[in-house]
C-alpha cells in the first residue's frame, strides 16, 4: 500500500494547484453532477478528485464512513466513489447503510483487495461497479461515467417495455411487477433492458460486459453472474432472463398474455 501512495503522490506533485487544503471543490464544469469520493488514503484522495474535476465533475472528499453517509444525505450526489478498505467503518458497510435506508445512488467501489469475495459482496449490495488498486485515473473516470450514463437512462423509442406483469419506463429507470415498484440499481436495469431488447438473443457474459459495462474483461465474467443472480432475485417468477448453459443468457419471448419487450413497431 506504501508504494501505491507514493505512485498516487507522484501523479498529484506534477498537477498544478495541487494540494491538503483542497479537498472539495462543488462546482462541475459541464453540469456533469457532483461526486462524492470516499477515500482514506490523502494521496489517492487527490488523485481521484483532481482527475473527475478535470473531467467536468463536482467533487467532495471525505476520508470515513460515517462522514460519507452524512454527506451523502446532505450532498445528494449524482455517484459515490468509495473505499472498501475505509477504518472503523469500511465500504461494504458503507453501502448496505446506503442501501437499507432506500438511497440508491450510483456506487463505483475502489478496492485494495484482490479478493473477489468482497467484489462480489459489494456488487450483491448494490455496487455499479468496481476498480482495484492500482488503477488508472482515467480508466476509474471512464467508468463512472459509465455507470452514470446507464443511471441518466441515455435511451430512445419506446419508452416503456412490458413482459408479462413485468414492466420497464426507459425514462424514469422505473421497474414494476403487477404494479409494484422493485428497486434494481443502475447497472441492474440497464443490464435487464439491454437483455429486453433482444428477446430470444443469447449473449455470452464478455458480449454483456462490452455492451453494458463498457469495457471487456475476463477477470470480470463473474460480475455479470452475480448482476443476473440480484436482477432474479428482486423479479422472481417475473423475471425474463434464462440461462443457455455454457454461452450466456437471453430475455425469454413474451408469452401471448404479455406485450413484445421490445414495445410496438420494433424489427
Amino acid at each position: 500500500m506504501r508504494g501505491a501512495c507514493a505512485h498516487y503522490a507522484a501523479i498529484v506533485s506534477t498537477e498544478p494547484g495541487a494540494g491538503p487544503d483542497r479537498r472539495s471543490d462543488h462546482r462541475p464544469d459541464t453540469g456533469r453532477g457532483l461526486v462524492l469520493v470516499v477515500e482514506g488514503e490523502p494521496a489517492i484522495a487527490d488523485v481521484l478528485r483532481l482527475n473527475l474535476r478535470a473531467a467536468g465533475y463536482g467533487v467532495e472528499v471525505v476520508g470515513d464512513g460515517a462522514t460519507a453517509l452524512d454527506a451523502a444525505r446532505d450532498l445528494r450526489p449524482s455517484a459515490i466513489v468509495l473505499d472498501i478498505g475505509l477504518p472503523v467503518l469500511d465500504g461494504i458497510e458503507v453501502c448496505r447503510r446506503l442501501r437499507g435506508r432506500g438511497d440508491w445512488t450510483p456506487v463505483l467501489f475502489v478496492t485494495a483487495r484482490d479478493d473477489e469475495v468482497d467484489r462480489i459482496v459489494g456488487l450483491e449490495l448494490g455496487a455499479d461497479d468496481y476498480v482495484t488498486k492500482p488503477f488508472s485515473p482515467r480508466e476509474l473516470v471512464a467508468r463512472l461515467g459509465g455507470v452514470l450514463r446507464r443511471t441518466r437512462g441515455e435511451h430512445t423509442a419506446p419508452e416503456v417495455r412490458r413482459f408479462g406483469e413485468l414492466t420497464l419506463d426507459l425514462t424514469s429507470h422505473e421497474v414494476r411487477v403487477a404494479g409494484r415498484e422493485i428497486a434494481l440499481t443502475a447497472t441492474e436495469f440497464d443490464l435487464l433492458s439491454h437483455l429486453l431488447r433482444r428477446p430470444g438473443v443469447v449473449f455470452t457474459r464478455e458480449q454483456l460486459l462490452s455492451d453494458v459495462w463498457g469495457y471487456a474483461a475476463t477477470a470480470g465474467a463473474r460480475t455479470v453472474d452475480v448482476h443476473v443472480a440480484q436482477v432474479r432475485a428482486k423479479l422472481g417468477d417475473a423475471s425474463p432472463i434464462r440461462t443457455v448453459r455454457a454461452v450466456g443468457y437471453a430475455a425469454e419471448r413474451a408469452t401471448r398474455d404479455g406485450a413484445d419487450p421490445a414495445g410496438p413497431g420494433s424489427p
